[in-house]
């Protein structure tokens, strides 16, 4: 479970004003990847709140669903995006860290560090710190990597309302059967992230 260890600790070293940056999205073969900055005050968050937060994979998403307007009233975030054509550009890697540096520069305020989920960093203009696993051990990136799934999620039901059949408002992209029985009768969409195999298999095949 998270804790404010890693936000103690800077503190501790003069920072005062922390972000926890995650993302969502990197793995699905269709719509963009999504990241989050989110800035936490532990004076505003219950305990029963805090309790609630934690990696988003491991929380179901009816979960997630009631956590996220509790906590995005009581917290300062922003939502940055990377489009599927910025991912088939210059790759996932760089377009997640894209997102993520979209997220901190859309922040109201200014953050003195950014913890950042993972073993990489994207290059902000603040002081970062990469943690490995974060959403499982920072309250700050655990907050971040659940605004970001659900915000992610929420703009893959847009697009599912406006391309049918794929169950992307259930399968959020990623390569479950449901999507890949659509790919073969529906075809490739302009969502479809045309760099990963399996889309570029499927537009071989119909070359």
């Amino acid at each position: 479970m998270p804790d404010w260890l890693f936000e103690e600790e800077a503190r501790s070293e003069g920072f005062q004003t922390i972000c926890g940056v995650d993302e969502a999205g990197r793995g699905p073969r269709a719509g963009p990847v999504t990241a989050a900055a989110v800035v936490l005050d532990p004076d505003r968050l219950p305990p029963e709140l805090l309790g609630q937060l934690d990696d988003s994979k491991k929380l179901s998403a009816r979960k997630r669903q009631t956590v996220f307007p509790v906590l995005t009233q009581r917290v300062v975030f922003a939502v940055g995006v990377a489009s599927v054509e910025e991912i088939d550009h210059m790759n996932i890697l760089q377009a997640t860290l894209l997102a993520m540096r979209r997220a901190v520069q859309a922040l109201p305020i200014a953050v003195h560090l950014a913890l950042i989920d993972g073993n990489k960093v994207p290059g902000l203009t603040c002081a970062e710190r990469a943690v490995v696993k974060g959403d499982s051990k920072s309250y700050s990136i655990a907050a971040a990597s659940i605004v970001a799934k659900v915000s992610r999620d929420r703009t893959m039901k847009e697009l599912a309302a406006e391309f049918p059949g794929y169950g992307w408002e259930r399968n959020a992209g990623y390569g479950t059967a449901e999507h890949q029985r659509a790919l073969a009768v529906l075809g490739v969409t302009p969502h479809h992230r045309r760099s990963y195999a399996p889309i570029r298999k499927i537009l071989g095949q119909r070359a």
